[in-house]
């Protein structure tokens, strides 16, 4: 492609409203453009990058035998009120009507749509397991759209759904996937973890998120420094605590504390550590109250008490549910003579805390000395807390470090949440209806391209690792009123596409510096400059990944360019 016919408006300004690094760069190489808040145009450069991802996602879906269709991003309303998602998604499904009145949805994900395929067109399990796919625009009304192409509200998104007769036939595309989405993060050159995950609005249990390792990340992944434990913070185990060293149980007493209602300002008005306090919080689960106790220092991890009371919404009670309930304004709070008909849940850390101090559930006051096991009953003990750094890991191997990171892919068990709502049923070796089991499994394309970019630049610009680059090679005529140096980039041009190379050709009038700069901020793998020593049959090859240059003749320059891109291939 020459330069002077495609669209690569490189800017050199930092645009002010560009946070992250991605859309810093995706902007300034000219990749992108915003046309509203979360919504983007992909420029000829980065269409490229999003077909080079999406050539490698269908190569590897494929080899596991996933079927692509492409189903429509206009979705009618019945079919989200069959799954119970019309009412439960939230504000981020874009809702809308037509001219007649109905109702429907632009699609942020595809459960519903092709369940109702697979419910109308599969019957019997000699059919099953069936794996579809599409690669498509989604649609969510995100809050606050930022960081680019990261968090939009309108997206490029490869989803597949599979059907099974059977968890062991689940079990095994699971696995498949898994390993698929593997091998498509690590032909991008991304530097990644898969974590164990929440399933979040999609539902299910089973799920590993694909997380791209980057500061930028909205999210915090917990790893461990001696083992491949990883986890997505929401999901990441902590271990019960064993029974604490024997201590004398003191006598419980009532303090008055006037205006202390957080355990800062508690443990500094009695002169304590925050891990001598029990946090008392009234939660609602879809509509009943609980109560949940940690400790002082730790935060409570509302998707693991979600998934303790198997809840499908969980939320903290206001401050005039906290007084209907409990008598008492919140920062006051606490286990003790509570209300029977209000359950008690504690994290395990809880279970071993002697002579603690926790609300009176009195305005004004607390309770001091207060041991649970002697002072009341009917708790149930889990793991409610989020895990914290320095803890030990789940697996016993090592310790707990954070990282952040970008969620790039997700792979979810759904089993038969979907199928059983929409009555997608097969019939099976003896003729019974059965509802069929279901995955489900994602890989954001566009924020792929940003998390590449957040991965692989410099302070020039963008390093293109050769898998996805828009293009191979680049090549440079520095002085197009140079008849020679024209004439050796026009041969070169020519005789490199003949050898299947991708080349963007830069034969626009520009001065050298404007040609070079561009070229360092798209950040194509290789770039060929003819210049001076046209007439000599001598060009500058520069590796744009290391920095190296190299004078190369005309005659070694096929073998030469040959040599690197193997070298960048294995090393990418």
């Amino acid at each position: 492609m020459r330069q002077s016919r495609t669209l690569i408006p490189t800017l050199r300004e930092v645009p002010a409203d560009a946070e992250a690094k991605s859309h810093q760069l995706l902007l300034r190489a000219g990749f992108i453009r915003q046309n509203t808040s979360g919504i983007y145009s992909y420029m000829p450069l980065a269409n490229k990058v999003i077909q080079k991802i999406q050539a490698i996602i269908r190569e590897e879906m494929e080899n596991i035998n996933a079927v692509e269709m492409l189903m429509p991003a206009l979705q009618q309303a019945e079919t989200w009120q069959e799954s119970g998602r019309w009412y439960s998604y939230g504000p981020e499904l874009m809702r809308l009507k037509d001219r007649h009145g109905r109702e429907f949805a632009l699609g942020p994900t595809h459960e519903e749509v092709v369940t109702s395929i697979v419910r109308d067109e599969i019957k019997s399990y000699k059919r099953l397991p069936l794996t579809l796919y599409q690669i498509q625009s989604k649609f969510r009304d995100e809050k606050r759209p930022r960081f680019g192409l990261l968090r939009g509200r309108e997206f490029i998104m490869k989803d597949a759904y599979s059907f099974h007769s059977s968890a062991e036939s689940l079990d095994d595309t699971y696995q498949d996937m898994y390993q698929a989405y593997t091998n498509v993060f690590t032909r991008c050159g991304l530097n990644f973890r898969p974590v164990i995950a929440d399933s979040g609005a999609i539902g299910g249990k089973d799920t590993h998120e694909f997380m791209a390792l980057s500061a930028i990340g909205e999210d915090t992944i917990a790893y461990s420094d001696e083992s491949s434990y990883a986890a997505n913070i929401e999901m990441a185990e902590v271990a019960e605590v064993v029974e604490s060293e024997t201590v004398e149980i003191k006598d419980m007493q009532e303090i008055h504390t006037p205006g202390v209602k957080t355990i800062e300002e508690l443990a500094t008005f009695l002169n304590i550590s925050p891990s001598n306090c029990i946090k008392s919080m009234l939660l609602k689960a879809d509509g009943r109250f609980v109560l949940v106790l940690t400790r002082g220092d730790h935060e409570v991890n509302e998707i693991k008490v979600k998934h303790l009371l198997d809840a499908g919404m969980i939320e903290f009670a206001s401050a005039e549910e906290v007084v209907e309930n409990i008598g008492t304004t919140p920062g006051f709070v606490g286990p003790i003579g509570l209300n029977p008909e209000i359950e008690i849940i504690a994290d395990f850390s809880v279970k071993v805390m002697t002579n603690v101090v926790v609300g009176a559930n009195k305005s004004d006051y607390h309770l001091q000395n207060v041991n649970l096991s002697r002072d009341t009953d009917h708790i149930q003990y889990a793991d409610l807390r989020f895990i914290k750094e320095g803890d030990p890991s789940p697996d016993g191997k090592g310790t707990i470090r954070f990282a952040r990171g970008i969620e790039v892919g997700q792979v979810f068990k759904l089993g038969t949440r979907y199928s059983e709502a929409m009555n997608a049923t097969y019939l099976d070796e003896n003729g019974r209806a059965k509802p069929m089991l279901m995955g489900c499994y994602g890989i954001g394309v566009s924020r792929t391209l940003s998390a590449i970019v957040e991965q692989h630049h410099d302070d020039k610009g963008l390093v293109w690792p050769l898998s996805v680059s828009p293009y191979d090679l680049h090549i440079l005529a520095l002085n197009m009123k140079n008849e020679g140096q024209v004439q050796l980039a026009e041969t070169l041009y020519k005789d490199l596409q003949a050898k299947g190379y991708d080349i963007l050709f830069d034969d626009r009038t520009e001065r050298a510096g404007v040609k070079f700069a561009d070229s360092d901020l798209i950040g194509l793998p290789i770039r060929i400059t003819v210049g001076k020593r046209a007439d000599e049959g001598v060009v500058e090859v520069k590796i744009r990944k290391t920095g190296d240059s190299f004078e190369i003749t005309t005659d070694e320059l096929s073998g030469f360019i040959e040599k690197q891109m193997k070298n960048l291939s294995t090393h990418s």
